[in-house]
């Protein structure tokens, strides 16, 4: 604690310097080494869930720490360094698509090991990343995999509790933030590739069910909300944050609603207050990621230095008290391939802010 209390103040006085994105970059390939070195296995093309045989569920990773890699790919490729990483992963991903189901959509797990659950956010992440990708490169692969996304969460709607989309396929028990902000995104994406008014419609609809049911009175976002007996689960995550602050900043930028500005900011400044405390954020990195997609995209707007300069505090504190000796990040001995994947993406985006 002492060491963390003089490594903040050092910040505070400008005594730390912040990495420059040269630097960013230079930990970017090395997460990217130790990813495909330590998680990755070459002969099945797919990878692995923790870095020790002995700490894994099964033998291979389940689909959201792939979620998580396809973003930090993506990112990765868009800082133009190196082979394309995002294809490879992409082959890995395919794996578990449920291509014989009536409404295709990716597995929990390997789709040919069984049916494992379909979660809706699982699908709606790789739906967002896959339509980054298309507005970047325009590749039209990726607008269909967005689109399939969508067909699949919205099997997931229903008017029960007014409406909201279910987390799980075959367990609709709750309507999560995580299955509904992350909802609105595919939809607000999906509408500034193809400019069709239904994706909007859905994303308004997404966005207001949300706040009307699972929004705190400080701008959060709780959990849950079970069905059928409406009682809310008030637990508060950075990543649910992140996905309804991106979702009231991309709705500004589509509509110029000020209302929608006025709310992100709302949003940004409770979930500093909230989540960064004693120097730091919680404990999971992508948790936290998402979030800071949020703030960097409500700083392209505002260029208020206080959305992005908190991030690249907790980027540095992480790299200089998380990182072993083989450079793998985490807090526990077991490393994680999700903990990789995440401060590859956050520091793929601080290179490219």
């Amino acid at each position: 604690m002492r060491t963390l209390k003089l490594f903040i103040g050092m910040l505070l006085l400008g005594q730390v310097a912040l990495a420059q994105p040269k630097v960013y970059k230079q930990r970017v390939e090395l997460i990217r080494k130790n990813i495909q070195t330590v998680f990755y296995e070459p002969a099945s093309g797919l990878y692995f869930e923790k870095d020790l045989p002995t700490a894994r569920e099964r033998r291979y990773s389940f689909l959201w720490p792939l979620c998580a890699l396809m973003d930090g790919a993506n990112e990765v490729d868009a800082l133009k360094t190196g082979k394309p990483y995002l294809p490879g992963v992409m082959k890995a991903i395919e794996r578990y698509d449920a291509k014989d189901e009536a409404i295709p959509g990716y597995r929990s797990y390997l789709a040919d090991a069984g049916r494992d659950s379909r979660f809706y956010d699982d699908n709606q992440w790789l739906g967002i990343t896959a339509a980054e990708n298309y507005l970047r490169t325009k590749d039209a692969r990726y607008l269909e995999l967005s689109k399939k996304i969508y067909r699949f969460m919205m099997s997931g709607y229903d008017e029960l509790a007014g409406g909201g989309l279910y987390w799980q396929e075959d367990k609709k028990d709750t309507k999560n933030t995580c299955s509904n902000g992350p909802g609105v995104l595919v939809a607000l994406k999906l509408f500034q590739m193809t400019g069709e008014k239904k994706y909007l419609d859905t994303a308004v609809s997404l966005y207001n069910w949300t706040k009307k049911h699972l929004q705190d009175t400080d701008g959060l976002y709780f959990d849950n909300i079970k069905i059928p007996s409406l009682a809310l689960d008030k637990k508060k995550y950075t990543y649910n944050t992140g996905t309804m602050l991106n979702s009231a900043v991309i709705l500004y930028t589509i509509t110029k609603e000020k209302a929608y500005l006025e709310e992100a900011r709302r949003i940004a400044a409770a979930g500093k207050a909230f989540f960064y405390q004693d120097g730091k954020l919680p404990g999971h990195y992508w948790f936290n990621v998402v979030m800071l997609r949020g703030y960097l995209d409500l700083y392209k707007i505002d260029k208020n230095p206080a959305y992005i300069d908190f991030f690249k505090a907790e980027g540095e504190r992480i790299w200089q008290e998380e990182r072993d000796a083989s450079g793998l990040i985490g807090r526990h001995k077991v490393k994680a391939l999700i903990d990789q994947a995440a401060m590859l993406e956050f520091y793929a985006r601080l290179a490219r802010l």
